[in-house]
């Protein structure tokens, strides 16, 4: 399955339920919780996630900078930064590979075509004159 971003995620729910992501949010506030709801908040962890990547990655970034000296405070910084850095990227990745197969799951429901115009009922016909019974010899 191909790594899906937050902005995939959220252009897959637009797609599914026809709307803009922020009008299905202020829709999904005055429900009750639902698939919609997940779908929002499953897209909502997972941006947070890609956000935590890159703040984790910047600041490993400005760490490792080449101007600057490494001692052994700073390991332990770098050690730490890692750590986060790799518990934001497995939580990104869950997070995608799930709201993926949800969405996966899931198909956007045609509009429901106009049932054709009822024929109309059926003229009653004439009713038959009554025959009168044959005369007995």
């Amino acid at each position: 399955m191909p790594h899906l971003t937050s902005t995939d995620i959220a252009g897959r729910i637009e797609e599914l339920y026809g709307a803009p992501l922020a009008d299905l949010e202020a829709h999904a506030q005055d429900q009750p919780p639902g698939m919609l709801s997940a779908l929002l908040g499953m897209h909502d962890d997972l941006a947070l996630a890609e956000r935590s990547i890159d703040f984790y990655r910047d600041h490993l970034a400005r760490l490792l900078h080449p101007e600057r000296q490494i001692g052994p405070h700073e390991v332990s910084h770098l050690l730490d930064g890692a750590r986060r850095l790799a518990e934001t990227v497995a939580v990104r990745d869950v997070q995608a590979k799930s709201v993926a197969a949800v969405l996966q799951s899931l198909a956007r429901v045609p509009a429901p075509t106009p049932a054709p115009p009822a024929a109309s009922p059926p003229v009653p016909s004439s009713p038959l004159p009554a025959s009168s019974p044959a005369h007995s010899r």
